[in-house]
């Protein structure tokens, strides 16, 4: 990966980040019930979308979400979502999308990132404990829930 860096999502690359492919027996994993069943509850001012772009090329999708006043602390500061394409993982996009969401974390004062995920083999639990995420519980779905401290 050459050139990384984050834009606001826009009607430019809104496409392009809806058509990122995914690995084959990823996609049960793109969006845990824990967020999809709190999805109808997030604040579009809290909401932070951005693509990652290798030079012009849309290689990922990252959307975080904070929320101060979240009565559920992993929703204060969180991944909501990360999508990397098929064709660019294991390159450090993810890894850079994580880093670059985290700093617009500490710019708003928070001293964590969580997330949550799915366990499974082909789930996305490998890619964030080894980014510095700690599982620190369960969600009522039995999903994980893992804090980074930044």
């Amino acid at each position: 990966m050459g050139d990384l860096r984050v834009e606001e999502l826009s009607a430019k690359t809104i496409v392009a980040a809806n058509g990122l492919t995914l690995r084959p027996g990823q996609e049960q994993y793109v969006t845990p019930v824990s967020y999809s069943a709190n999805d109808a509850y997030l604040n579009p001012t809290t909401t932070w979308a951005r693509v990652v772009l290798d030079g012009d090329e849309v290689v990922g999708f990252v959307r975080g979400n904070f929320d101060p006043d979240n009565p559920r602390e992993e929703f204060r500061s969180c991944v909501w979502r990360i999508n990397v394409d098929a064709g660019a993982q294991g390159r450090g996009v993810g890894r850079f999308a994580v880093r670059q969401l985290a700093e617009e974390a500490r710019s708003r004062g928070f001293e964590t990132l969580h997330v949550i995920w799915e366990t499974g083999d082909d789930g996305p639990g490998e890619f964030f404990r080894r980014i510095g995420f700690v599982e620190v519980g369960e969600t009522e779905y039995g999903e994980v829930i893992g804090k980074l401290a930044i």
